[in-house]
């Protein structure tokens, strides 16, 4: 059975308890018969309500979706990132990690019973039609998505491409809900986009963390290092900012390149086998040029697992604001053929230096924060963060909160792209890079 370590963007199929006896016998102690116990009577008490429900509910209910329903429920009430996924988004999950999917192109989370919008994806049928991050979507073809999980709303705006469907979005300023139709297109998402600033810089950006992340950065770094030449040179920008993770192995694969030697990450779980220790391998592919990195409120997961190991190496410089702080790990179990699968928190993850930032994200070394212009200060610029999610890992300590996450469309407007430019090119009348966190004015 193959498992896939997620660090994820957001029930049970079964479970059996098997007692073996073998020679010599194990004598359970009397607190552990009373636990199983009880844990029978719970289990017990479920398949009574159960049987109740199929006879006497008002209409004669689906009994598989009454187990799913159960599932849910259970995994829910774990923390908010372990789920159960049916055959489907199984299959539509494993599509997504590699890379390209059918349907409208956004990012979307649950809030309050209702699909809020984290952000469009670049260049996608949701973006062109104008669905802006912190949209909120109220109906689906005129379906009210209330009542509705994360999962089976997701379903619902995936189709075949070149077929319609028609949101009604609720947004901050606007005076009644907006209706917005899009066409279904196939989504490939790039997850690396690059350019050179100026003549001396490199800019990359990450949006996410697929199967073909590392190659794409690859690619970048090869096609900047010729577009400018490595003489000229100084540095590069890697902007993290609204990434909200991805695949474990790929967050490995990305410090590594930047690094020539050391730990990137470790994970911590209840099972030994996910406890590891992930170090980088010799060769840094940027020849050691110096690196700045962008994160904000949006940052998360496999983003902050890049910016922690290169900011505890002192590898790269860290602008912007507070990440997110998810530091959790999910295992993508498969259920066996038409079952789906298990995404389920299977350890912690900390940085080189030991620190985890489960619910209290990664603070800057510099902190900026943008300048937000008054048709845009309608609409929300801040995420709440890991902290403020119902049912959260908690922290070791004191929680961190939410930050900014607002990032300008207009490079000359984006201020921590512009201290990172300057940093890099020695102009330093904003701030100075000393490793302690500093405030540039707004």
């Amino acid at each position: 059975m193959r498992k896939i370590p997620l660090i994820v963007m957001s029930a049970v199929a079964g479970a059996a308890l098997t007692l073996m006896a073998t020679q010599p016998r194990l004598w359970l102690g009397s607190s552990a018969i009373a636990a199983a116990a009880d844990t029978y009577r719970q289990l017990n008490l479920f398949g009574d309500i159960f049987e109740r429900v199929r006879s006497h509910y008002v209409e004669k209910p689906d009994d598989s979706k009454l187990v799913e329903s159960a599932i849910n429920g259970m995994l829910s009430g774990l923390d908010p990132h372990s789920s159960y996924m049916d055959p489907k988004s199984f299959r539509d999950m494993q599509v997504q990690t590699r890379g390209e999917f059918g349907g409208l192109g956004i990012e979307v989370t649950m809030e309050d019973g209702l699909i809020k919008v984290v952000a469009p994806i670049d260049d996608t049928p949701a973006a062109k039609a104008g669905i802006r991050a912190g949209d909120i979507i109220t109906h689906l073809d005129d379906e009210a998505v209330q009542g509705l999980t994360l999962n089976q709303a997701v379903e619902k705006m995936r189709g075949l491409v070149n077929t319609k469907i028609n949101l009604k979005v609720m947004r901050k300023g606007a005076e009644k809900p907006l209706e917005i139709a899009i066409v279904r297109d196939v989504i490939r998402v790039r997850s690396v986009r690059s350019r050179a600033e100026g003549d001396d810089v490199g800019y990359i950006r990450i949006t996410q963390f697929n199967e073909q992340t590392t190659d794409g950065l690859k690619k970048a770094l090869s096609d900047i290092s010729n577009q400018i030449g490595a003489d000229k040179l100084k540095g590069y920008v890697l902007d993290l900012r609204n990434n909200p993770g991805g695949l474990l192995d790929q967050a490995i694969s990305v410090s590594d390149a930047f690094l020539e030697r050391g730990e990137i990450v470790s994970t911590r779980g209840r099972d030994p086998e996910e406890t590891q220790r992930f170090n980088a391998k010799a060769g840094d592919l940027t020849k050691s040029k110096p690196i700045i990195i962008l994160i904000n409120g949006g940052s998360a997961s496999a983003s902050e697992i890049v910016a922690g190991a290169l900011q505890d190496h002192k590898r790269a410089t860290l602008i912007g604001t507070r990440s997110f702080g998810k530091g959790s790990v999910q295992t993508i179990i498969p259920l066996g053929s038409g079952n789906g699968a298990l995404r389920l928190t299977t350890a912690r993850y900390f940085t080189p230096s030991g620190k985890s930032i489960q619910a209290k994200g990664i603070v800057p070394d510099i902190e900026v924060l943008q300048d937000v212009p008054d048709e845009v200060k309608s609409r929300p610029t801040e995420t709440k963060g890991e902290s403020s999610l119902r049912g959260h890992l908690k922290a070791d300590g004191e929680e961190g909160g939410g930050s900014q996450s607002y990032v300008p469309p207009e490079a000359k407007d984006d201020k921590a792209l512009g201290a990172a430019l300057d940093m890099l090119r020695g102009i330093q009348a904003k701030s100075s890079v000393t490793g302690q966190k500093t405030t540039v004015p707004n």
